[in-house]
């Protein structure tokens, strides 16, 4: 066995053994959703070997890269474009955050056989863009009002799908009841006794949580796949129904497992003490989003922790695919992803042991940091390029394949 594949059994160990290889699947599609599966081999490396400069002390999503960017909308109804995973989010360098971000620039570029001098160039644009508006000391935010070029031409599409379009792809109507579509591959079926004790769950919840829908109640839940880094986790998608006599409204939640940040380890700066994991990802993405999304809440089911928010048809990520020939495009989209990281450091400054603005405003004056930025991403780019090929020795071995025949997609999850 691979080193590598020793690490990663080592972090996912405790996670659903029957779905837990789903997760070495998707990671082994591709060069830049192994990144995405590695968050903690990244942080990792970097405490063990850390070449970069002290940075302030700032609140960080902790998995920061291409495809944690994207489309929601919030409780307003208004769509904006911000960063959107915080499940590893916590109190540490600013750094961190930035050269991880670097890093997916060229691991992602080199996915899609961009050439590297692109690449590079989009690592400079990026971190010249976070360091200009940290530099203001003003936070800003993208919404299809303030939004130009191809991320206005983005939001302004998500912005006119509606629920009945996300309901009509994930749903199905079976002897006059509205069910969730198993026939999707994200969707397992339940066990009936684990989605009755569910559905009495959120019921409950729906009636004693002040960020719930009103009037809505459960109608049906499945078992939900989605992401990378999450596969092995414990989500619920759970379909709810409006009980108003004015007509049938619907919506999707999501319920999703919280566990600890996979950077919990490697940092030194003391965190404040939470309710539970659930807490600290609300908490933290509350205070560094402009606008949270709709319906972000947590809850407690069978002493677990998870994370809720709507299902939404607006939710979404900028293809890079689609930008692959399209230079000015692609400048515009990660010179927004400069400004939106800076501005949710500046937004959360100063909070629970975060350093203030005028820290933040130092840091982005001095100059060294930013090429020891892109040298370390551009080192750990080629060093994770050699994991991955690894990993793909003893994938191919089926070194993580499940141990029976029966797929999990065929069995119902309790």
């Amino acid at each position: 066995m691979e080193e590598i594949s020793a690490r990663l059994m080592a972090f996912n160990k405790g996670r659903l053994p029957g779905l837990l290889p789903l997760k070495y699947d998707a990671m082994a599609e591709n060069f830049f959703r192994f990144y995405r599966g590695t968050n903690h081999i990244f942080f990792e490396d970097l405490a063990r070997n850390n070449p970069l400069p002290s940075s302030p002390a700032a609140w960080v999503c902790g998995d920061l890269h291409l495809e944690n960017f994207g489309s929601y909308k919030s409780g307003n109804r208004l769509v904006y474009f911000d960063l959107n995973d915080f499940d590893d989010a916590l109190l540490g360098p600013a750094s961190w955050e930035l050269v991880r971000m670097v890093t997916s620039i060229f691991v992602a570029f080199d996915s899609l056989d961009i050439e590297h001098a692109k690449a590079l160039n989009m690592a400079g644009l990026f971190l010249k863009s976070y360091a200009r508006t940290l530099h203001s000391g003003k936070p800003d935010y993208i919404e299809p009002q303030t939004a130009t070029g191809i991320v206005q031409e983005f939001l302004t599409a998500v912005s006119k799908r509606k629920q009945k379009d996300i309901l009509e792809k994930r749903t199905v109507l079976r002897k006059n009841k509205l069910e969730i579509l198993l026939d999707d591959p994200r969707h397992l079926e339940l066990e009936e006794t684990s989605k009755l004790a569910l559905s009495e769950h959120i019921n409950a919840w729906l009636k004693s949580d002040g960020n719930s829908p009103y009037n809505y109640k459960v109608t049906d839940a499945v078992f939900r796949l989605a992401g990378t880094s999450s596969l092995g986790l414990k989500r619920y998608a759970l379909l709810l129904k409006s009980i108003n006599k004015e007509g049938e409204k619907y919506l999707l939640i999501d319920m999703k497992q919280s566990r600890p940040s996979s950077l919990t380890s490697w940092i030194a700066i003391p965190q404040p003490a939470w309710q539970n994991e659930a807490d600290r990802i609300v908490s933290i993405q509350q205070r560094m989003q402009n606008r949270a999304p709709a319906l972000l809440s947590t809850t407690m089911f069978n002493n677990d922790c998870y994370v809720i928010q709507e299902i939404q048809p607006t939710k979404d990520s900028i293809n890079f695919k689609l930008l692959r020939k399209d230079y000015r495009h692609m400048y515009q989209v990660i010179d927004s992803m400069g400004m939106l990281t800076a501005s949710a450091q500046l937004r959360s400054s100063g909070r629970q042991g975060a350093d203030n603005v005028d820290a933040l405003i130092e840091f982005a004056g001095e100059a060294s940091w930013q090429e020891d930025i892109v040298r370390y991403a551009i080192a750990y780019a080629a060093k994770l390029k050699t994991y991955y090929l690894q990993f793909l020795v003893d994938y191919n071995k089926q070194l993580f394949a499940m141990q029976d025949d029966e797929s999990a997609g065929k069995k119902k999850i309790a």
